[in-house]
């Protein structure tokens, strides 16, 4: 069956001598596979279309149960930023592993894809990264169906005094629930401001955000561990965007 798709390039590998395989994220299809052949060498037409990041039209021919086989593809958007920069890269990189490794294949979604497209843009027009990286975990948390509570205590329900944030139990605690988890992160006003607000936001809206470092500091500290409790994947790019925070980068 012929697709004419548009696509955003979550993965692109090598594959013998003169293709690659990339992975497409589209609204309608989700998650595809599409051998792209004789896109590695130097006069093809395909090698620029099959970088990662790559936002573009795309059409190919894919039987169900197949890799797709591209016929042609046009750049929307080509995103040279993003690979040009080594911390745009980085964090550009770990919204597109997000989606590929946990979005099923095939599983369209086409807020989620409005989503990436948004936050690819926010990275490339230097918005701050680590807000855009906090708010795409935020859309794959609710989309894997483990949003985190946020709008009040999770033990009690209490929406006055929340002081801290548990990943073991799943959300912000109140003050006199902080008994219930004393490893809980401790988080300010201005981190519950943004935690409740990261759920409901639209990438599409994000401003020109000026946040404390203390607040993103907590941030960081809460949106990673609860990812490890509760998602529990290895992820290459932020272990790298973390050997760059550890050696000041």
């Amino acid at each position: 069956m012929l697709h004419s798709v548009q696509g955003i390039v979550i993965r692109s590998m090598d594959y013998g001598e003169g293709n690659k395989i990339i992975r497409l994220f589209t609204p309608e299809l989700g998650k595809v596979g599409v051998m792209a052949r004789g896109a590695k060498k130097l006069k093809s037409k395909h090698g620029a279309v099959t970088q990662l990041f790559t936002y573009g039209d795309f059409v190919f021919f894919k039987q169900r149960g197949q890799m797709g086989s591209l016929n042609g593809a046009e750049i929307i958007e080509a995103h040279h930023a993003l690979r040009e920069d080594l911390h745009k890269s980085a964090y550009a990189s770990y919204l597109a592993e997000m989606t590929d490794r946990m979005l099923g294949d095939e599983e369209g979604n086409n807020y989620l894809f409005e989503q990436l497209k948004a936050g690819l843009m926010a990275i490339e027009d230097n918005k701050d990264m680590q807000i855009v990286t906090h708010l795409y975990e935020m859309k794959m948390f609710d989309l894997a169906g483990y949003l985190p509570v946020t709008d009040a205590c999770v033990a009690c329900g209490e929406t006055d005094g929340i002081t801290a944030f548990s990943p073991n139990l799943g959300g912000t605690i109140c003050r006199r629930c902080r008994f219930k988890d004393v490893s809980a992160i401790a988080i300010g006003e201005g981190t519950h401001k943004l935690l409740r607000l990261f759920p409901r936001m639209d990438m599409r809206r994000l401003g020109a955000v000026q946040v404390k470092e203390e607040t993103k500091e907590q941030l960081k500290q809460c949106m990673r561990a609860y990812m490890d409790v509760h998602i529990g994947v290895q992820w290459k790019s932020r272990g790298f965007i973390e050997q760059m925070e550890k050696y000041n980068i």
